[in-house]
């Protein structure tokens, strides 16, 4: 082989002229190769063939050798190896997912340590090379096996991240996993360390044959063939540490790309993912956090939702011990808009307005729609029988004075979307399509969306429930009032889904009726 090489003028003088080109296609070609076929096995036959081109550019007692007895045992000794990881690596796959990576790096090393030595007694008991070319040789199969083991073992990490990240799993790491800082430390190390004392021991071979070399090759030839060589070798360790660096990217890259994705969500108020644990370091042990930190979020925000919903139940109900109107008509209410609010949501037109979010601020925003009857007097408040004009135009003022509590609060509070619903249904929810409601006179959308989907529910459950000054009107009744009054008193959008949904109202009627029997 090395006979082979210096009879390669041409090659060797492209190489010298643009060294660039030649150390970019060689990493160029190895990656594709390592990317489209079984890593392990193109890992091994260019360590083979890698090991086969150092021993002789470093050791003068391997340069004697024949090509057949240099290759046979180094085949021979790769073969074992590559036989004995296939025989092995079920155990590293039987260990936990968290401990596979460190289990495969050992093994790989072990191997190429292991085959070293093989190869170092052989030489020594055939041939009796002296201890110089066997710590040659132990360098050159440890250096090999370094750079392959990191790279298999990042690529197991790679494929284990995969599958935890397709299947929303997640691995248990070490409580203090060794530090990535130390990792970096050690492979730059290694690295140095490698690449010095590969390229001394070839120039220090190079130097010898230059002083020995044939008459008939000029210096400046022997310089090129020389230089080559150093390039070469360059070469073949560049490539194995790109090929980690970039393996390494790769591994970054899912674990940021993971955690990153997560914390969106959770940026977007949705507590309710996790970060999957997909790697046995500092990442691990950082989504792992970031889990624990979620959940204690969820569990304050379920808390704050729970305190909220007590406070809107209380204050609804508090409003409705000081009125004439039933204690279920506030459950009720708040039913009847998220069905008319769901129907809705199927329509094109209205998609964009009602998401799952703002369904649910309707849902638990409706109860406050008459909150403002706290600033009504008991007198108009509980009168027993119908009001006078006078009277009416005082009842009529608990939209504002609703709106205008909510509004203070969201002042004090800060912008909470929540408040500005319940201030808009508070506000808005006896203005008529036509213009003719009140406070404000509002004409078709200029009323909130919320405002009038609450109209329609609020009339429905006034109409079915029995009141100072009227009987409790039938479902079908109740029914025919609505449709009539489409395009006059509601949306008429409104009220197509409320005709089509008129079989849930009545089960929301039936289900959270008071005391007394609704009329059928």
């Amino acid at each position: 082989m090395f006979l082979a090489f210096k009879s390669l003028p041409k090659n060797t003088s492209a190489c010298v002229k643009n060294p660039a080109t030649f150390l970019a296609l060689s990493i160029g070609c190895f990656t594709t190769m390592i990317a489209k076929f079984n890593r392990s096995n193109i890992h091994y036959c260019f360590a083979a063939l890698a090991f086969a081109v150092y021993g002789i550019r470093v050791c003068p007692f391997l340069d004697s050798l024949s090509t057949a007895e240099l290759l046979i045992p180094i085949l021979t000794v790769f073969a074992a190896q590559y036989l004995g990881r296939k025989l092995l690596l079920p155990r590293v796959e039987a260990v936990s997912l968290a401990s596979q990576a460190k289990w495969q790096f050992s093994l790989d090393l072990s191997l190429f340590l292991i085959g070293g030595v093989s190869l170092a007694i052989y030489n020594k008991l055939l041939y009796d090379f002296p201890i110089e070319s066997e710590l040659k040789v132990l360098v050159g199969m440890s250096i090999l096996g370094f750079f392959i083991s990191c790279d298999l073992a990042l690529n197991r990490q790679y494929k284990i991240a995969k599958i935890l990240k397709k299947t929303a799993a997640s691995i248990n790491p070490d409580v203090e996993p060794y530090p990535l800082t130390k990792k970096f430390v050690w492979f730059a190390l290694i690295c140095l360390v490698s690449v010095v004392t590969v390229v001394v021991e070839v120039i220090n071979k190079d130097l010898d044959w230059l002083i020995h070399r044939d008459p008939s090759i000029s210096l400046r030839v022997a310089k090129g063939y020389i230089f080559a060589e150093v390039m070469f070798v360059v070469a073949v360790m560049m490539i194995y540490v790109i090929l980690i660096i970039l393996s390494y990217s790769r591994n970054l890259k899912i674990n940021l790309s993971i955690q990153n994705q997560t914390l969106n969500q959770v940026a977007q108020g949705n507590l309710g993912v996790k970060v999957a644990v997909v790697s046995n370091d500092e990442f691990g042990v950082m989504a792992q956090r970031t889990n624990v930190m979620i959940e204690s979020m969820l569990a304050q925000n379920n808390e704050i939702n729970v305190t909220r919903d007590v406070c809107i139940h209380s204050l609804a109900t508090l409003a409705e011990t000081r009125d004439n109107e039933t204690g279920g008509h506030i459950i009720r209410t708040q039913n009847y808009i998220k069905v008319l609010a769901q129907a809705l949501q199927k329509q094109p037109k209205f998609a964009p307005q009602l998401d799952d979010e703002t369904i649910e601020l309707l849902y638990k925003s409706a109860p406050l729609h008459d909150i403002g009857k706290v600033g009504i007097p008991d007198s108009i408040l509980q009168k027993p029988s119908k009001l006078t004009d006078e009277e009416f135009a005082t009842m009529k003022q608990h939209a504002e004075i609703g709106y205008q509590a909510l509004q203070k609060a969201q002042a004090e509070l800060g912008d909470n979307s929540f408040l500005q619903i319940a201030g808009e249904i508070s506000l808005t929810h006896h203005e008529k399509w036509d213009g003719s409601g009140y406070p404000k006179g509002l004409v078709g959308d200029q009323t909130p969306l919320s405002g009038r989907l609450m109209a329609v529910a609020d009339v429905y459950d006034a109409l079915i429930t029995k009141r100072v000054y009227k009987p409790a009107f039938s479902h079908a009744k109740a029914v025919s009032i609505i449709s009539e009054g489409s395009g006059s008193h509601f949306d008429p959008e409104i009220v197509a889904v409320f005709l089509a949904s008129a079989d849930e109202f009545a089960q929301i009627a039936e289900q959270f009726k008071d005391d007394h029997e609704l009329e059928s």
